[in-house]
């Protein structure tokens, strides 16, 4: 059953039934990133994703959500769909975007195993953000050798 933005609102702000608006379309992306914190505040992660899912239909250019939403996916380990989603935000930013995109995205394409690409991630943010010290750390991560991935069951 899939539910509606102003159900899954209503989940996330129980203080405001019936005040909520049942539009959908009424929900500015930062009305959406407030009701996704409350969800996650509220330890409800099945609800804050499918709220996500349905704002990124609603607003999908939106950066406070691909922000978030690609948070959440790194959190959950879900890499292939943080890439996906940092990709579109990197994209949505595109010469503004911050040296925290950058890092997120590399974090993502590393975890996921796409290393090459990680790398030209890195280097296009490090072009951008030269003196910033979290995508310095990644270069010299790389430099270092290749990642240490932890052994299946180690993360748990």
């Amino acid at each position: 059953m899939q539910m509606s933005i102003a159900h899954l609102m209503e989940k996330a702000l129980p203080a405001y039934i019936g005040r909520l608006p049942q539009d959908a379309a009424k929900y500015s992306p930062a009305d959406i990133r407030i009701g996704i914190q409350q969800l996650i505040q509220n330890d409800e992660m099945p609800l804050a994703q499918a709220l996500a899912d349905a704002a990124l239909a609603l607003h999908p250019d939106s950066e406070d959500l691909l922000a978030m939403a690609g948070l959440m996916a790194l959190t959950q380990q879900n890499w292939a769909e943080a890439v996906q989603l940092l990709e579109h935000l990197l994209q949505v930013q595109d010469s503004q975007a911050p040296a925290m995109t950058y890092k997120m995205l590399v974090r993502a394409l590393r975890c996921n195993l796409d290393l090459a690409r990680a790398q030209r991630i890195l280097a296009q943010g490090l072009t951008q953000w030269p003196a910033d010290a979290d995508l310095l750390t990644e270069q010299e991560d790389f430099l270092d050798g290749p990642a240490v991935m932890p052994t299946p069951g180690a993360m748990n």
